[in-house]
């Protein structure tokens, strides 16, 4: 076969690498072409030559372009997958300290929350520039695979504003199955069948079955609690479970801060978030690993570029959506996943115009998704609450209304839960100034906002947070890698 995939944002080292190797692990797609774009210059001549010794290792016909002239890349491109961070670490770290300010205190902070709903208006404006590109020079009907957060408004704005045959895609879904397989003592995770429903982030394990026998609420419970790890690691997840009756895809520290419960007390947080490792709830958490992720490879790229001399091994092909999807629509092997995509009736008790995460089917046909699920009550409810406040997001991404997008802040669960409407109109204005250079469609807004900051009498705090860690040196780290090594 002979087709082109381009990946924006593809100085994401780390996850371009492992898109390229599960899409060369199908056979019939070693002489496709890849096209590489980034802002970066540096980043994308480093993955490229990754990216080369890849396929001079495995004697591959496999074409890969790298330029940061991003509609050069799409020319002709029949698969555009997008792996952006908008405004990168730099605007990263504010979504995460300025609401700590006003004494928001987020593990991640990319998807709603303070930080996701500012992440979002950084964004939709440049996914809606990919989306014309794509439309002017991609393949007719090319198909746009958008992997970066926040997912829902992000396909949201694609779908309903960019116009684009698009689709969300995330790995919770088989994280969180793959954690209930151990639990519940499986061989192997494709021992469990389940119908994961809901929307990107807050999913839910509605139906469960392991090899062909219904699991209910108190068994899996049980089986987390009895857990050595993962009882100490998701204890708000099990929580979750407990009160609501099934089991969450998302990390401990993801879902401690898209309810509103969790997290507002300060004092409170440490005992539903566990410090072994940054996804269980760390202040901060994913800022710290993305930056100490960002020095290790800087630092340690010779070892990265050696190790891409290894041969490609289908049997270490990865659970991430991209592969079998391209794969399903090429040569008609059926491939069942969990989607984000438009609701249209997916799920019956979420709004139609949501962006729902649901089980799909994909062959030459497309993506075809199963419709009519109606989730849990509560878990609708839970969902509903994130729903407004991504509309009213993409909204004012849109529009540039400011006040929109205070609105929107202020409806965010845990952001409710925490502080107050002044709080939150100052909050916004801060971070508005301090992202401008990223938020062009507010642009017209920043000088009042600076104006209303001048004589603001809102008080603020210098706050780490509960549980903040320091970034860790490369020689922190070299030392942790050779203990874990030696211990191992």
């Amino acid at each position: 076969m002979s087709f082109k995939i381009a990946i924006i944002g593809a100085g994401s080292v780390g996850f371009t690498k492992k898109l390229f190797t599960d899409i060369l692990c199908v056979p019939e797609f070693k002489g496709i072409e890849f096209a590489l774009t980034d802002v970066s210059e540096h980043n994308l001549q480093m993955i490229k030559a990754i990216l080369d010794r890849i396929v001079e290792a495995n004697k591959l016909p496999t074409k890969v372009t790298a330029t940061t002239d991003r509609r050069k890349a799409l020319e002709g491109a029949r698969y555009v997958i997008s792996c952006v961070r908008v405004g990168g670490l730099e605007a990263y770290a504010d979504d995460i300290r300025i609401p700590l300010k006003y004494g928001i205190d987020q593990c991640v902070g990319d998807t709603i929350c303070a930080g996701g709903i500012l992440y979002g208006q950084r964004n939709i404006p440049v996914i809606l520039d990919f989306c014309k590109d794509i439309r002017d020079v991609a393949e007719t009907d090319a198909k746009f695979l958008n992997y970066a957060n926040p997912m829902a408004m992000n396909t949201w704005a694609a779908i309903e504003y960019g116009k684009v045959d698009t689709v969300g895609l995330c790995h919770g879904v088989q994280h969180g199955a793959e954690q209930i397989a151990e639990v519940l003592g499986a061989k192997s995770p494709r021992e469990l069948d389940y119908v994961c429903s809901g929307i990107n982030h807050q999913t839910w394990f509605i139906e469960l079955r392991l090899n062909g026998r219904e699991i209910g609420k108190d068994e899996l419970v049980a089986a987390f609690e009895a857990h050595p790890v993962y009882s100490r690691q998701e204890k708000l997840r099990i929580d979750v479970l407990k009160r609501f009756g099934v089991y969450s895809t998302e990390s401990n520290g993801h879902l401690s801060e898209y309810l509103p419960w969790y997290r507002k007390r300060p004092d409170e947080i440490t005992r539903w978030i566990d410090m072994s490792d940054w996804i269980h709830g760390e202040t901060g958490g994913y800022l710290r690993y993305s930056t100490e992720t960002r020095n290790w490879f800087e630092t340690e790229y010779p070892q990265f570029l050696e190790a891409a001399s290894k041969p490609i091994d289908p049997s270490k092909r990865s659970n991430e959506h991209a592969s079998h999807i391209l794969e399903a629509l090429e040569t008609n092997r059926v491939y069942r996943g969990h989607f984000n995509v438009k609701n249209d009736g997916v799920i019956t008790n979420l709004p139609q115009d949501a962006i729902v995460e649901s089980p799909g089917f994909v062959d030459r046909f497309g993506i075809n998704m199963a419709a009519g699920i109606t989730l849990p009550e509560a878990c609708a409810a839970t969902c509903m609450s994130s729903i407004n406040v991504q509309r009213m997001s993409v909204h004012a991404a849109i529009s540039g209304d400011i006040d929109l997008l205070k609105l929107a802040v202020l409806h965010d669960p845990l952001v409710g839960a925490v502080s107050t409407p002044e709080e939150v109109w100052q909050m916004v204005d801060e971070m508005v100034v301090a992202q401008a250079a990223w938020l062009p469609q507010f642009a017209h807004a920043v000088p009042a906002a600076k104006e209303r900051l001048s004589r603001s009498r809102v008080k603020t705090r210098e706050w780490a947070g509960a549980a903040r860690r320091s970034v860790r040196s490369i020689e922190e780290l070299r030392a942790e890698k050779a203990a874990l090594k030696q211990a191992g």
